[in-house]
């Protein structure tokens, strides 16, 4: 039986996961930045996971009752990420490793979304809608790589929730508040939807939105704006499916806690006769369970990293990693 810790810390979590071989979560502790009027000051979230980090190392120690001498690996997102928070980890990391002399890994942040995400719900071959604050991407697997079929061109569609939200005083996170307002709504107001090709572009409908807000009604200006970027993934997703000829869908990212997306993709799904995989709301959001099942996956896989090749990458492509993990 072997053991990873994997530690998350690339945005406003940090999350502290150890999972053995068969994927058995055995502790993923964690907390997380929070500001009710600016989203995430990285320099502060980067500070708070400091403060934060040794009391969620220890206590997701003492949830195992495993030592140190019983991990066989530690691992930490190693990007992409925000620079201060992703240093804070891949620091915590580094430094347990040398302490206790066990072997490090740093590890692709989306990819372990994707890794858990199959494992854990059972899937085999997904056409991957990833949907996050700082990430949207379609992603299907093709020779040794997760290939990215389509992306966010300028911000995150979790970003844009949490923006607009924040524009209406709702606080941060905002996506959870706008999706209770969704299904409320009694119109729909029309606003710019931009896929360009495979890509999609949020930058415009929150523009747009923004100059309704206080001339329209609140609950259905928070529809529309949920409606079109949602419906804007699912036809990227079905694009990628039909492309592909792949025949299921996996749902990972902290937007894939969102109700109003689950029904589009499930009624998108159910049209093409495709299978819907949700990955459940603790380890869709960011987690270090899933940090330390990806650093196990590739650890046992024969993947080695010496110190030097250990620092932080921000702009560490999905699509970046070689897969080598699978056959």
């Amino acid at each position: 039986m072997g053991f990873c810790l994997g530690i998350e810390s690339t945005a406003h979590t940090f999350g502290v996961g150890i999972v053995d071989t068969q994927c058995n979560v055995l502790a993923n502790e964690k907390k997380s930045y929070t500001s009710e009027d600016a989203g995430i000051k990285p320099r502060e979230a980067a500070d708070f996971h400091m403060k934060n980090a040794s009391e969620i190392l220890q206590s997701a120690l003492k949830k195992t009752g495993l030592t140190w001498k019983d991990l066989n690996v530690i691992a930490f997102s190693q990007g992409p990420g925000l620079g201060p928070c992703l240093g804070v980890g891949c620091t915590t990391a580094r430094t347990l490793s040398m302490l206790h002399r066990i072997p490090l890994l740093g590890v692709n942040h989306c990819v372990a979304h994707i890794e858990i995400g199959k494992k854990l719900t059972g899937s085999k071959d997904p056409i991957i809608a990833y949907v996050s604050g700082g990430n949207s991407q379609i992603i299907g697997y093709e020779s040794r790589r997760y290939r990215v079929f389509g992306e966010t061109l300028d911000i995150g569609v979790g970003n844009l929730f949490d923006v607009f939200a924040r524009d209406l005083g709702l606080g941060f996170p905002g996506g959870p508040k706008l999706d209770q307002r969704y299904f409320g709504a009694e119109a729909y107001i029309p606003l710019p939807y931009s896929v360009k090709g495979m890509d999609l572009v949020f930058s415009g409908l929150l523009t747009a939105a923004k100059k309704q807000a206080g001339k329209m009604d609140e609950t259905d200006l928070c529809y529309s704006l949920m409606h079109t970027a949602l419906a804007m993934i699912t036809e990227v997703t079905e694009r990628a499916l039909a492309h592909t000829g792949k025949e299921e869908v996996l749902l990972t990212g902290g937007v894939a806690a969102s109700k109003a997306l689950q029904k589009m993709m499930q009624e998108m799904c159910d049209a093409r006769g495709a299978k819907l995989y949700i990955v459940p709301k603790e380890y869709a959001m960011d987690n270090g369970a899933m940090i330390a099942w990806l650093g196990l996956v590739e650890f046992l896989a024969g993947k080695r990293m010496k110190l030097e090749n250990t620092q932080v990458n921000q702009r560490f492509r999905t699509d970046h990693v070689n897969v080598h993990w699978m056959k």
